[in-house]
């Protein structure tokens, strides 16, 4: 079996000011570093664009439409302060989501064991009917969701180690008792969120708040004693993980210690589970990540220890 790739140059489109930290040039590190030999087998795809019923699968049809009609013909319209958008940015956003679709769709069915959606504006944050923290449509959580409908599956989890804690996602499963998010991340930080007492409607939220400063150590302590053990109560038929690298000791963006190793290290005992429970059926999405070299170290990273599990 293989593992795949996921990206569409749409993707580059999607431009939030000269000086925004969640740039095309994001992507650009990535690609380059999955040029070397050492990914040679990986399959790469064209991520298509989501169609607005997959999409509204996780947000109001209205706020769809509302997003995809703020985007601006020329220079910049903003949702929030973070949240800027350009020309390119709506059809970025689908092929975002509509990457993770189709590698939903590759890892059902057997075509592949894993996949990495390198696509962006990240999605983690994004709520039900508000575009927040860089995210214009949660993807993550429009994958899980189609994951049900195009395939019949029931149990979808989603395991998020971005430096800054998925408030969107969390708020998407909250109700959602087949559902599970856990999430690492450093508290307090943007957006607030993440405390350990917030658990979902029958416990399927897990958060492992890191502290400023924290480095491998806690990390991987996090991810033993509170995330795979959430992930082995749940049992789900798939796993999605938000990738995000900006928990890197280089990341300019928060205070977090990671090394380049913590995200061969956590993918390898995600992939690891997968096999154990859910037919090593994973799909992973870029979520943040925004010093340069760090975020290309850290993906190639974890997209080897995805090849290493296929």
């Amino acid at each position: 079996m293989t593992t795949l790739l996921y990206s569409h140059p749409a993707c580059h489109d999607h431009v939030a000011g000269p000086h925004h930290a969640e740039c095309p040039e994001r992507l650009d590190a990535i690609a380059k570093a999955l040029e070397a030999p050492a990914f040679a087998a990986l399959e790469r795809h064209s991520a298509a664009a989501a169609t607005r019923a997959q999409v509204a699968l996780a947000h109001p049809a209205d706020f769809v439409d509302f997003v995809l009609e703020s985007i601006p013909a020329s220079g910049y319209a903003a949702f929030d302060s973070d949240t800027v958008v350009s020309p390119g940015s709506g059809t970025a956003a689908l092929h975002a989501a509509g990457g993770l679709c189709q590698a939903v769709d590759a890892v059902v069915t057997g075509a592949a064991d894993n996949a990495f959606c390198a696509v962006r504006p990240p999605g983690h944050h994004a709520e039900a009917t508000q575009a927040m923290g860089f995210c214009l449509f949660n993807s993550v959580a429009v994958a899980a969701h189609h994951a049900r409908k195009a395939h019949g599956l029931v149990r979808v989890a989603v395991v998020d180690f971005d430096v800054h804690h998925g408030n969107g996602t969390q708020a998407l499963f909250w109700n959602e008792p087949e559902l599970f998010y856990a999430s690492t991340h450093q508290m307090p930080l943007y957006p607030g969120t993440g405390a350990t007492d917030e658990t979902g409607v029958a416990g399927n939220i897990v958060n492992a708040p890191l502290r400023s400063g924290d480095g491998s150590a806690a990390f991987r302590r996090a991810v033993e004693e509170r995330v795979l053990p959430g992930l082995e109560d749940f049992k789900p038929e798939l796993l999605i993980i938000s990738a995000g690298f900006d928990a890197h000791a280089e990341d300019p963006l928060a205070g977090l210690n990671l090394q380049d190793e913590d995200y061969a290290w956590v993918t390898q005992e995600l992939t690891n589970f997968a096999r154990e429970v859910c037919g090593g059926r994973v799909v992973s999405a870029l979520e943040g990540g925004y010093n340069l070299d760090a975020l290309a170290r850290s993906a190639a990273a974890h997209v080897a220890a995805l090849m290493a599990a296929a």
